[in-house]
């Protein structure tokens, strides 16, 4: 089993940009508020549900100071000009007493890197992380409107539930059957 805190892979993605997805650091935190200065009105309202200006200071420590134990939390950078650079990340919040079965997943690609591949890497490396911690699901709440994240959940390979609750489509993905990986799965960790 990984530690989760010590989490890297080397991936690409599907326009061969060469990435890192590793473990979110407490470090991170300048990166992410530069990173959410610069998303529209649109991508904060449906991650966060509801409008918001900039991220408090205990937002952001909650965004980045996980204990990979209750919360599991990868981020994938690029190098540009030698100088890491965000395009986006994703979090398990893990649920349940001393045997969870399920998480909840939440993810946020930064603009100009929507449609290259990155929500669907970070849930490949997730979905991983959910059955090494013996999760049988993952579950997300995503507004009916944001289509490009429920085709991520739909193109994942795994067994997909849908519920419409007003403008609100909660998805639970199985995990639990080993014969079902997600599509891209030979994930490679780096030492």
């Amino acid at each position: 089993m990984v530690d989760v805190r010590d989490y890297l892979a080397r991936e690409k993605l599907t326009d061969g940009t060469e990435v890192t997805v590793r473990a979110i650091r407490p470090d991170d935190g300048s990166a992410i508020l530069e990173a959410f200065k610069a998303l529209d009105a649109e991508s904060i309202y449906r991650r966060f549900f509801s409008p918001k200006k900039e991220l408090s200071d205990a937002e952001l420590k909650q965004l980045t100071d996980v204990d990979f134990e209750s919360v599991m939390a990868l981020v994938v950078t690029a190098l540009e000009s030698d100088v890491e650079v965000l395009l986006g990340g994703g979090r398990l919040a893990i649920e349940g007493g001393d045997q969870p079965q399920s998480a909840e997943l939440a993810f946020l690609t930064m603009g100009a890197h929507r449609g290259r591949g990155v929500a669907s890497l970070l849930l490949r490396h997730l979905t991983r992380l959910g059955r090494e911690a013996g999760l049988s699901h993952l579950e997300a709440e995503v507004l009916g409107e944001n289509q490009a994240m429920l085709n991520v959940f739909r193109r994942s390979g795994l067994p997909l539930e849908q519920r419409r609750e007003g403008s609100v489509v909660h998805v639970t993905l199985a995990l639990r059957d080993p014969s079902i990986a997600p599509r891209g799965a030979g994930i490679r960790t780096s030492p």
